[in-house]
């Protein structure tokens, strides 16, 4: 980690380096960050909200389903990039050295761009549907940190893996989508029963995505014992990855 803050330029320059070519040459540039939510929130709306007649805690469900969806972006986005990083930068791994890990964490940092113009879209529907920010707004920089967190420790486990098996990449889109439906995205956590709820709580995204929605709408107690575990899975996951990409490190510039 000491590694990380000398070369902490770089990661500023690798972070913006992403984040340029993310909207380099296309047609809609930054409006890609607001249309994937918003599009997936109208969907959502249509068929769990409208057809399918989910509950919302008491919240619009556009607003239900599209504060859930701007925490899962950005981990569904950090997770693919990151997970990709290593080798989609294995021209600059192979000839220079440098901390790696600058390269999973530059990947994750790049989408906070896109949260926070997508989060100025949940302002303006928060103002459409009559809905106040809470004071425990304040709080939400600690949900965005663990959703940081929660794609960096996988995305670092799977970089360093897909140095070595490059079907890994084809395993992230599956995974994704697997993981999206089994966090409370389009439906309440107060749909699963109590004695599975720990079970549940496993998920890290679970805790992020109930904590996003407490920490904006304040319409539900936050459960604590709920985050604690999603936060402590984080914390296993990255602690082991870390210990699990340094034991790799050595070897990338050889088989990438």
């Amino acid at each position: 980690m000491g590694e990380l803050w000398k070369f902490r330029e770089l990661l500023l320059f690798l972070t913006w380096r992403d984040i340029k070519i993310r909207y380099k040459q296309t047609a809609l540039g930054a409006t890609w960050a607001i249309l994937q939510p918003l599009l997936t929130m109208i969907v959502f709306s249509i068929i769990f909200g409208g057809l399918a007649k989910l509950p919302s805690d008491g919240v619009p469900y556009p607003i239900f389903t599209f504060s859930a969806l701007l925490p899962w972006q950005l981990f569904a986005f950090a997770l693919t990039q990151s997970s990709n990083s290593l080798v989609g930068n294995q021209n600059l791994i192979s000839k220079v050295y440098f901390p790696r890990l600058v390269v999973p964490f530059s990947s994750v940092l790049a989408g906070v761009v896109d949260f926070c113009i997508a989060f100025v879209v949940l302002v303006g529907l928060m103002a459409y549907f009559h809905i106040r920010l809470t004071t425990a707004v304040f709080l939400l920089p600690v949900f965005l940190l663990l959703a940081l967190a929660s794609a960096l420790a996988v995305g670092i486990w799977l970089s360093a893996m897909n140095v070595k098996y490059r079907d890994v990449r084809y395993l992230v889109p599956f995974l994704t989508q697997f993981w999206m439906y089994a966090t409370p995205i389009a439906y309440s956590s107060s749909l699963i029963p109590d004695k599975w709820r720990w079970l549940y709580s496993l998920n890290p995204m679970t805790g992020v995505v109930e904590g996003f929605r407490w920490a904006i709408l304040g319409k539900s107690s936050l459960d604590v014992i709920s985050l604690f575990i999603s936060a402590s899975v984080v914390v296993i996951f990255l602690v082991s990855g870390l210990f699990f990409f340094k034991r790799m490190e050595t070897s990338f510039a050889d088989i990438i």
